[in-house]
Parts: C-alpha cells; sequence; structure tokens
C-alpha cells in the first residue's frame, strides 16, 4: 500500500449473519438493478477500456456479467470470505494499457477498482428504494459501514473509501459528476433490439430463441429505467412519460408479488448456501 499505510483507514461494522449486507446483498430482487451497477461501473473510462482490452465483454455481455457475479457475492457470504476477497483481487494484476483518449489504467488502481465496489454497495440501496422497503438513514450508515468491512477483504488500498456514509453521497454524486462518461459500451448496454449470443452453451438453440428477445429488450429497458437520472442524460436516453408509467407498474407488482415468493428463493444461491451453512432459515 505504500504511502496510504500511515493514513487512518476508515472504521468498518462486523459483517456476518447478522449483518444489514447479508440481509440485502443476496436478495434476488437485487438482480432487477445488476445491470445497472454494470453500467455505472463501464462508465467509468478506466473500466470500459479494461473491459474493451482485455474480456470478451462485446461478444458475450451477459455471459461476463454472470461470471463476475458469483465471486463478488463469495466476498461476503462465503466461508472464507477474505480469501474470495484475495481471489477476485489476484484475478486483475495484468489487466493495465492505455485507453482511447491516451489515459493510462490499471484495473488495480484504489481509485478505478473502488468505484467498482461502490456500485454493488450502492445497488442495495436502489435495490430496497424501487422494488422493496426503502430503507432509514440509519439502515443506509450501517450498511456503508459494513462495506468499508467488505472491501478491506480484498487486500488494496483502503485511501479511496469515504470514512462514513454523508462522505459516500458526496464522494457518488462527484463521481458521475466528474469521472463518468459515456463509453462506448455504456452506450451498448442501454441500446433497445440488437443481437446477443447465448451467455452458456446450454441456452444455444431454442432455449435462447425465448430469452433472446427479453434480453435484448427487456433487459436494456431496465437498465435506463433503473439508472439514476444524470448517468441517463450522460447517455442521452430519451425517457418518456410512458416509460415512467411503466417504471411504476413494475415496481408496484414486485412489490405485491414479493409475498407470495417460496422463501427459500428470495435469496441468490450464495447467500443461501450462507444462511444454510449457519443453521438459519
Amino acid at each position: 500500500m505504500g504511502s496510504d499505510q500511515t493514513q487512518t483507514a476508515p472504521q468498518g461494522a462486523p459483517l456476518g449473519p447478522g449483518s444489514l449486507t447479508w440481509r440485502y446483498f443476496g436478495d434476488t430482487r437485487g438482480l432487477l438493478v445488476a445491470q445497472r451497477a454494470g453500467v455505472l461501473q463501464v462508465m467509468h473510462p478506466a473500466i470500459a477500456a479494461a473491459l474493451k482490452q482485455h474480456s470478451d465483454v462485446f461478444q458475450n455481455p451477459i455471459g461476463r456479467l454472470a461470471r463476475s457475479a458469483g465471486p463478488i457475492l463469495g466476498v461476503v457470504y462465503d466461508e472464507d470470505p477474505r480469501q474470495t476477497g484475495r481471489w477476485v483481487r489476484d484475478q486483475h494484476p495484468g489487466i493495465s494499457g492505455v485507453d482511447d483518449a491516451g489515459r493510462r489504467y490499471h484495473a488495480l488502481d484504489p481509485d478505478t477498482y473502488y468505484w467498482a465496489h461502490a456500485t454493488f454497495f450502492e445497488a442495495q440501496i436502489a435495490t430496497q428504494e424501487m422494488f422493496g422497503r426503502p430503507l432509514s438513514l440509519t439502515q443506509k450508515q450501517q450498511l456503508y459501514a459494513e462495506s468499508i468491512t467488505w472491501y478491506a477483504r480484498y487486500g488494496l488500498s483502503m485511501r479511496p473509501v469515504p470514512p462514513d456514509y454523508e462522505a459516500f453521497l458526496a464522494y457518488w454524486e462527484r463521481t458521475l459528476e466528474e469521472v463518468l462518461e459515456p463509453t462506448g459500451i455504456a452506450r451498448a448496454a442501454v441500446r433497445l433490439g440488437g443481437r446477443l449470443p447465448a451467455p452458456h452453451r446450454r441456452l444455444e438453440g431454442a432455449p435462447w430463441s425465448i430469452l433472446e428477445p427479453v434480453a435484448t429488450h427487456a433487459g436494456p429497458w431496465l437498465v435506463r429505467a433503473t439508472l439514476p437520472p444524470r448517468a441517463r442524460r450522460m447517455l442521452g436516453i430519451r425517457w418518456r412519460s410512458r416509460d415512467e408509467a411503466m417504471l411504476r407498474t413494475l415496481r408496484m407488482a414486485v412489490r405485491a408479488a414479493w409475498p407470495t415468493v417460496v422463501p427459500s428463493l428470495r435469496r441468490l444461491p450464495r447467500a443461501r448456501a450462507a444462511y444454510a451453512r449457519h443453521g438459519l432459515a
């Protein structure tokens, strides 16, 4: 960490079965904002360049998101989450280069890496705001303190980490205003229509012929619907009153249907396994 070691690290909070992060990060409703978090990440020019030059994001965008999601969940829910965090970190050392504007980037640059984490943290709040029960300020502050502990599991510099939730809000707005850009990857992700390959070979053929229209229309629309208004404007998204009405209907439908969902399906598999490991329902 170099000179960062001399700085006082922000104080985290315990992160385990009784934490708010355990309750909310594995919430299945989070799938509704998963692509939103991904688009906010790729609006960061360094992340966009890294994906463009070092991944198959254009060839298989859904597959790339699915591959990333499991290990990130593991940094919260795995039996040895610090080991998972180190494994995730260690997939990135060779990812570096120069973007289209001539700016050098590295995937382990603390500011770049922290932004990706910030989108995952914020997605928990956005999920509940849009599709669940909005969190209180006290809950958001607690959730943020837990996110500091979560981020520390990667073993990276804590320099970019805001000390508390109020400072995080300022960081979030500043990043939206001063850092994010309408990158090509982000614009492609919110474009309606087009063609997408099956994210896994098991879905190729007849299954994907049914699912692809949903992925190419409903998916991008949902990203448009859930993005922060500033990000929508940056990407040139035309948001109409009809879209707002559709989003309002979707939110009401999810909230109404949620109590009827089988309890075991209310959590993503990695979270469900963690609760079972601790003997919790």
